[in-house]
């Protein structure tokens, strides 16, 4: 059996990753990670929201709106050249939380195993 302090620990990351994971739930936002990672791999600046907007059958108002959802929980970061606003993938603190978190629920779940 796992004790307080990891449980309590484990439900605070369950916390802090819960926007992350309501982030990804949806298809849009998760397509525009995608097509955020492939300009990126060729644009060192990234991709801004027309170039984003044109990928897509959504207004500019609305992929403006799924980008907000995804810097505010840290996957996009946003960087102003001349008078636009690129995007870039900003992925490894969020996926290093979740990597924490499944690793203290497979922790958890072999101790309670283990005591079986």
């Amino acid at each position: 059996m796992a004790d307080k302090s990891e449980i309590e620990r484990i439900s605070s990351l369950f916390t802090s990753c819960s926007p992350l994971f309501i982030a990804l739930g949806d298809e849009v936002r998760q397509k525009l990670i995608l097509d955020i990672g492939t300009v990126e791999s060729t644009d060192k600046n990234g991709i801004n929201v027309n170039s984003l907007s044109s990928m897509s059958k959504l207004s500019r108002p609305a992929i403006s709106h799924h980008l907000k959802v995804l810097k505010d929980c840290g996957l996009i970061k946003p960087h102003k050249v001349g008078t636009s606003i690129y995007y870039k993938l900003s992925l490894a603190a969020s996926l290093d939380s979740v990597g924490e978190l499944v690793s203290g629920i497979k922790n958890i779940l072999l101790l309670n195993k283990s005591s079986d």
